[in-house]
């Protein structure tokens, strides 16, 4: 894990140069980590010919990545209420 280290500092700087609150960027990183593991959790399922719970697997990838964003699209929603 150490070799990921510096890369996870530089996005990091990235976003809080670009003006992104540190708890979206946390948010931002386990998404990515969601996806990633439900990517090769995939297909490993398909690869050992278990198609159905690879679809399975998908289903709850999505399903978790929909209710880790409901913080963002909140206030996503908000801001375009104050522009209103």
């Amino acid at each position: 894990m150490l070799f990921l280290s510096p890369i996870v500092t530089e996005i990091r700087d990235i976003f809080t140069q670009a003006g992104i609150s540190g708890d979206y960027i946390s948010l931002i990183m386990k998404a990515a980590a969601v996806c990633f593991i439900t990517q090769i959790t995939c297909e490993i399922c398909r690869d050992s010919g278990e198609m159905a719970i690879a679809s399975a697997a998908e289903l709850w990838g999505r399903g978790a990545l929909t209710f880790m964003s409901l913080p963002i699209v909140k206030a996503l929603l908000e801001r375009i209420n104050e522009i209103i």
